[in-house]
């Protein structure tokens, strides 16, 4: 489908933005700040590959922003056809246009914007084989884009933000999951929402703590559902929230180090993990 059909079929949902001052790019640079995602529900994807991620896992897109170079590309023209067909806009930009929206030199030739979705954390109904990961108050957004990474990497079923996580939805969190954020369930709450919940939880709650007393690779995870739950960069799991875990693992230093960055800890348990409860298949070959 050609943007002439685009636009044939579609009046006004396709467009050509040349000018910083149009309003549809201002609204989509303001996607920058939270206050405005949160505003809109909306946040911002950068990249063809994240765009087409999003689409396969039934993400709804508002806008598909794309550089003037992209005409005429395949796999840009089907995700525009896509756009239009599900009642989205279509903006071709220009270079300019799209280093100010993405706030990069050298951007990538495709944006999308999505509505922003969580799961209630009350639906979530844990079964045995499952894992999940909750971040108590996560600041950094690449440590959160790397666990929603590693969770899609080992299968776990999602990730539950405690407290005041950083924007799983920034666009820096966003690059950071390479588009895994598009087929990872996220849910959110208070300290307190997820204690309660927690009261209910069917299987064992692990937290890893500089006081833990068990060696992680010593706890025996399988035949329950599993809640993997690490605490913030720099403080750690609070009280609270420690006195509710079943186990505190410890993951055992061999050099001058007393902890580690919170992605890579989080992937260490979660590799453990699903070692014990779900075998892996075997990884396929490649670079």
């Amino acid at each position: 489908m050609t943007e002439r059909d685009w636009e044939r079929r579609a009046p006004g949902r396709v467009k050509e933005v040349t000018s910083l001052s149009n309003p549809l790019v201002k609204d989509i640079r303001a996607l920058a700040l939270k206050k405005y995602r949160d505003r809109e529900h909306v946040f911002m994807a950068e990249g063809l590959k994240l765009v087409l991620d999003a689409f396969d896992e039934g993400w709804t897109i508002r806008t598909l922003v794309y550089a003037k170079a992209g005409r005429g590309n395949t796999a840009v023209e089907k995700a525009a056809a896509r756009t239009v067909a599900s009642g989205g806009l279509v903006l071709e930009v220009s270079e300019k246009v799209l280093s100010t929206i993405t706030r990069r030199d050298n951007p990538q030739m495709v944006v999308g914007v999505f509505a922003q979705r969580y799961r209630a954390l009350g639906e979530i109904r844990a079964a045995e084989g499952d894992v999940w990961v909750a971040l108590d108050r996560a600041r950094d957004p690449g440590n959160l884009g790397t666990v929603i990474r590693t969770v899609d990497a080992v299968g776990a079923r999602g990730v539950i933000l405690v407290g005041e996580c950083t924007d799983p939805f920034s666009l820096e969190t966003v690059r950071a999951t390479m588009g895994s954020l598009f087929s990872v369930p996220l849910a959110r709450a208070e300290p307190e929402a997820f204690l309660s919940w927690r009261k209910d939880f069917p299987g064992l709650v692990i937290g890893t703590h500089l006081k833990g007393s068990v060696d992680y690779r010593a706890i025996e995870y399988a035949g329950r559902p599993v809640l993997l739950l690490m605490g913030n960069e720099q403080q750690g799991l609070p009280d609270r929230l420690a006195e509710t875990c079943d186990r505190l693992a410890r993951i055992p230093q061999a050099g001058r180090a007393d902890s580690l960055n919170l992605a890579v800890a989080t992937g260490v348990m979660l590799y453990e993990i699903r070692r014990k409860v779900l075998p892996m298949a075997a990884p396929e070959t490649g670079p």
